[in-house]
């Protein structure tokens, strides 16, 4: 028996079951494009495929075939559609059935420009408290309704709110006329109404609700690619939150406007650098902003930005085609110069599904280390370039080691904003 376990487990371990393992069950790749995929076992293969031309593996359209042990699976399209791959051990025990999903070819502008980003919240963050000296003494009445930090307001007296200049108008009614405001909270996810009275202030005469509010967020980062296709941009590679209260901003509308990198604070082990930048010619909206998730920002740009690089679009990457070796990414460190500067990718996460984290890079130019240290705030969205294609996104830099990050794969930014749901579905109307 214990030999048994022993012999499992090291087979379990082995290279060709590894390998294996790390086949995804579900495959998405582009028109045109080959994708390779190492076995190292005896594996025989039957597609199911519902066009002859939506794939080939290893160079054959044939439903039933066995796969060399010398070669890797090797999968090729020149079609749209599905297809289906059934592999089986010796042609007898059936292991894997992995769906292919063929899209439409995709081809993006990289960008790497340093644009200003200005937010406008769906509702009022609380971000704070604060007492107020009145007549009577020292009170909070924001603490008193168990008003807390994070929460959005998003209703006073059952109207929902356009703009935060408005809560002064609501506050000193109900103060003048000694009534209590019902508040509605949105408290992570759920609904929450309290009553709140305002507190005369004797400073200077006004009613205040002892709350620290804020309905917007500004700041720094970098452009990741604009689809021509589309009109649509990506960048940042993750979520604007709150930068006290690291509350995830809720959109209800925004835009992203040119951006000039003044100075870098240099980034050192344990205090991350950053971008110093200020927003120029304002009155030029670049690009709206329609969604705030996990993967950046996303919206619509109506022209290609310049200052970039590559002015042809590229293809992109998907994420099993993403690599471990030498890449480099597009940023900013002066002005408006979009710069190239090389990286190494490190480590590579094989995920099936969208997630943060997916890869690991080293910088490993000299010359970006001088200038920055590493990776600085402000950099979060600088494209990541692997064989001529855009293949993800710097989003976050190692504290105890600023020339390391993580980035994010743009296959998920993509799928986040909607591009690769609507190519396909436009191909599929053509």
């Amino acid at each position: 028996i214990v030999f048994i376990i022993i012999f499992f487990v090291l087979l379990g371990i082995s290279a060709p079951i590894q390998q294996f393992a790390s086949l995804p069950y579900q495959i998405r790749m582009f028109s045109g494009h080959e994708s390779l995929f190492h076995l190292s076992l005896p594996v025989h293969a039957k597609a199911d495929v519902d066009h002859p031309d939506v794939l080939k593996v290893n160079g054959s359209s044939e439903p039933s075939f066995d796969v060399d042990l010398n070669e890797p699976l090797r999968l090729q399209s020149d079609g749209v559609g599905d297809a289906e791959l059934t592999l089986s051990l010796f042609g007898k025990v059936p292991l894997k059935q992995v769906k292919v999903k063929v899209l439409p070819e995709l081809k993006v502008v990289p960008g790497g420009q340093t644009i200003g980003v200005k937010l406008k919240a769906d509702g009022i963050l609380v971000v704070g408290h604060h007492t107020i000296v009145t007549e009577d003494g020292k009170v909070s009445p924001g603490e008193e309704a168990d008003i807390k930090r994070g929460d959005w307001i998003t209703h006073f007296n059952g109207k929902k709110l356009d703009d935060i200049k408005n809560v002064t108008d609501f506050v000193q009614k109900a103060g003048k006329n000694n009534k209590k405001l019902e508040l509605t909270l949105n408290r992570n996810g759920k609904s929450v109404k309290v009553k709140l009275k305002p507190a005369l202030d004797k400073s200077n005469g006004q009613y205040r609700m002892g709350l620290y509010i804020r309905d917007s967020a500004a700041g720094v980062g970098t452009l990741t690619y604009y689809a021509p296709d589309q009109g649509m941009y990506g960048a940042l590679g993750h979520r604007i939150t709150d930068l006290d209260t690291q509350t995830p901003m809720t959109v209800k509308d925004g835009e992203i406007v040119h951006s000039n990198v003044t100075s870098i604070a240099k980034s050192r082990n344990g205090v991350p650098g950053e971008k110093r930048a200020h927003f120029f010619n304002q009155g030029e909206v670049l690009g709206n902003i329609t969604i705030n998730s996990d993967f950046g920002i996303f919206g619509h740009m109506k022209k290609q930005p310049s200052h970039g690089p590559i002015k042809k679009p590229v293809p992109v990457a998907l994420a099993h085609e993403v690599k471990e070796g030498p890449a480099y990414i597009l940023t900013v460190v002066e002005g408006q110069k979009v710069e190239k500067f090389d990286v190494e990718i490190v480590q590579v996460s094989r995920q099936n599904k969208a997630a943060t984290k997916g890869m690991v890079i080293k910088i490993t130019d000299p010359e970006l280390i001088e200038k920055t240290g590493g990776i600085v705030q402000g950099m979060s969205g600088s494209p990541i370039m692997q064989d001529g294609k855009l293949v993800g996104a710097v989003t976050h830099v190692f504290v105890n080691d600023p020339t390391s990050g993580y980035g994010c794969f743009v296959e998920w930014m993509l799928e986040e904003s909607g591009i690769i749901i609507q190519n396909s579905e436009r191909q599929k109307a053509g």
